[in-house]
């Protein structure tokens, strides 16, 4: 239930939205001009490949979509369920996301794919975890969801009818979120190549370090079941 997402969880659905917006531009922009952050075009393109008899490109767009999936199965191993709880493991998935992300950086300065797929499995777990903490409400690195979520209320406002206004103040967040990502990030790759990366792995690594200390200064509250 949106209208029971706690404060943190709204300011932590907007920043991880900001990293998936970077990291995802940093795709686009580099070597391989792919998107990391979701898997629909990657999985077209795996299609095309694979009828095209493109081995090598239909391999290397394979392990794409393996390393984010990859990232999601790591996420599920360790947070577990949908039921958000403080002192849950969130925080140690945000440190691996930062790690990952800083690891890929000087393989993409090499220009080694294994950069892109440390970074799809980064977008992975991230998404995974979202999802898990707040019962697949919250997608942080696509936007198809919080787009199609929006026409629908807009389609229900034309109608007259009511409009969750949470749900709606949460799409404009992720999408804000993610739009502010792509911005910043173009930005610094112009200066600053593949280690605009670096960025979001602060980031992330902050919000787990923020996270773990919130929940130190906390009684472990009891669960809230958003599914």
């Amino acid at each position: 239930m949106i209208s029971r997402l706690p404060r943190w969880v709204w300011a932590g659905a907007w920043l991880l939205a900001l990293v998936a917006g970077m990291i995802n531009v940093v795709g686009l922009l580099g070597f391989e001009h792919g998107a990391v952050s979701h898997l629909t075009g990657t999985t077209s393109l795996l299609g095309a490949a694979l009828a095209r008899a493109e081995l090598i490109q239909a391999t290397q767009l394979f392990l794409l979509v393996f390393s984010f999936l990859a990232g999601a199965v790591l996420s599920g191993i360790i947070i577990q369920d949908s039921t958000l709880k403080l002192g849950r493991h969130y925080g140690f998935v945000l440190f691996l996301e930062a790690i990952l992300l800083m690891i890929a950086v000087p393989l993409l300065q090499r220009q080694s794919h294994l950069g892109t797929y440390l970074a799809a499995c980064a977008c992975g777990l991230q998404n995974a975890m979202v999802s898990t903490f707040s019962g697949a409400v919250i997608r942080t690195t696509h936007l198809s969801g919080m787009f199609t979520d929006l026409g629908i209320f807009l389609g229900h406002t034309i109608r007259g009818l009511p409009v969750d206004k949470r749900r709606l103040q949460l799409c404009f967040l992720i999408i804000s979120g993610f739009l502010c990502g792509g911005v910043c990030g173009t930005f610094i790759f112009a200066r600053s190549g593949y280690a605009t990366l670096y960025f979001p792995a602060i980031l992330t690594g902050s919000a787990a370090l923020g996270y773990t200390l919130y929940t130190l200064s906390r009684k472990p509250s009891s669960a809230v079941n958003l599914s």
